[in-house]
């Protein structure tokens, strides 16, 4: 018999929402600064700068973030595990029976919970609090550096997308072409972030695109303004 495997989409979700978020923040901001700056009536190197420092400073920004925001989960995680392993050593019996009630608001009998804790302590005691009590897995175990390299290499193609608009597109057709490419960007994006997740499309894309358009809007309305004023 051929063995069985299986791959389940949650074991995607660490990398994939850091993926996603970053290169929709590269698209969306990169995309929005420029807009912004071109319709203040700059010329294509000033655009191109404010382009680049926009896509050095949202790569570092996203990871310093990341990895901020993540290194405090890790922080809480590895707090919880110590406590655990402390009181592992001064109150076993109070852990195998917390343990075994555990199994029992599972559905199992208290005979058999009580059995399977006995065995799960015997085997790994800490792994088993950790995995049961805490809901700390392998899936959902907090990895700051992967999520901090993961955004900032994300953040930094989604904004190569607009800069390379920038610098390929006639300038008269620089803010059109800008925005109707950050757009078709954004939702392919938003198509690829769906069918990693195994989720129906229609939605994920109909979101990054509302909420791209009306950022790359607001920006270009303000640059205007600005351009218009001074």
């Amino acid at each position: 018999m051929r063995p069985h495997t299986e791959q389940h989409l949650v074991s995607r979700i660490g990398w994939l929402r850091a993926a996603v978020l970053g290169a929709n923040d590269g698209i969306v901001s990169t995309a929005s600064l420029i807009l912004g700056v071109a319709a203040s009536g700059a010329d294509r190197p000033a655009i191109l700068v404010a382009g680049v420092a926009g896509l050095v400073a949202g790569a570092m920004s996203m990871a310093a973030g990341e990895y901020v925001s993540v290194s405090s989960q890790s922080d809480t995680e590895q707090s919880d595990i110590a406590r655990e392993k402390a009181e592992l050593s001064s109150a076993a019996e109070v852990e195998l029976a917390e343990l075994a009630g555990i199994y029992e608001k599972r559905g199992v009998d208290a005979e058999t919970a009580r059995k399977v804790a006995q065995q799960m302590t015997t085997f790994d005691a800490l792994g088993s609090h950790v995995r049961d009590e805490l809901h700390i897995t392998a899936i959902t175990e907090a990895r700051p550096v992967l999520a901090a390299v993961t955004s900032a290499g994300s953040f930094t193609a989604g904004a190569a997308l607009p800069l390379a608009l920038v610098a390929f597109l006639p300038m008269k057709l620089v803010v059109p072409g800008q925005a109707v490419g950050s757009i078709l960007f954004l939702a392919l994006l938003g198509a690829v972030g769906a069918k990693a997740g195994g989720t129906k499309p229609l939605r994920p894309v109909a979101r990054v695109v509302f909420w791209g358009a009306l950022a790359m809007g607001l920006t270009a309305l303000i640059g205007s303004l600005v351009g218009t004023s001074v």
